[in-house]
């Protein structure tokens, strides 16, 4: 399924980077980094939701903020591994000059850095958004708050893959063509 969807996307990306005056390669590379980011995101929110549900279950209501936040670095960091091995199995497969050890640890302080962007986000949103969904359907606190937690997290996912992809193909890939 993955190689379908590749090898359509490998096609779309190379007509649009000829007509964007960008090389083919660094297209189809970006593709493939989207459909990683896509695994990556349903481990990541895989992990958040079944932590979240244990964690909130575990703790007193004025704990909801950091077991939902924990439970996010939790799941941020599973996605990590995933995503480190595919990218460096299949995205960039020409960058495997630099050892494993010294490529995983570029990999992990980007996305560490990721981690400092992304936990801000989703503590100071989870709950606005939990309130907007509320509000605006009038769905019951647990409903409306798992909607929000999940709203917050899609936010935080969306600004730091962005920041992942240059990042990591300019540092921890620097060494392909």
């Amino acid at each position: 399924m993955i190689v379908a969807v590749s090898s359509r996307a490998s096609v779309w990306a190379t007509r649009v980077a000829v007509r964007m005056g960008v090389k083919p390669v660094e297209m189809k590379r970006f593709v493939k980094f989207v459909v990683v980011g896509g695994i990556g995101f349903i481990v990541d929110f895989g992990i958040f939701n079944i932590l979240r549900l244990i964690f909130l279950a575990l703790v007193p209501p004025t704990w909801n903020t950091a077991a939902v936040t924990t439970a996010s670095t939790i799941a941020f960091l599973a996605a990590i591994i995933s995503n480190f091995m595919w990218n460096r199995y299949w995205t960039y497969p020409d960058a495997r000059g630099k050892s494993f050890r010294r490529q995983f640890a570029q990999f992990v302080v980007v996305n560490f850095a990721g981690i400092a962007i992304r936990g801000p986000i989703v503590y100071f949103t989870h709950k606005w958004f939990g309130d907007l969904v509320i509000a605006a359907t009038g769905m019951s606190t647990v409903a409306g708050e798992a909607i929000g937690d999940n709203l917050s997290s899609v936010l935080a996912v969306s600004i730091v893959m962005f920041w992942n992809f240059f990042a990591n193909r300019y540092w921890t890939y620097n060494d392909v063509e």
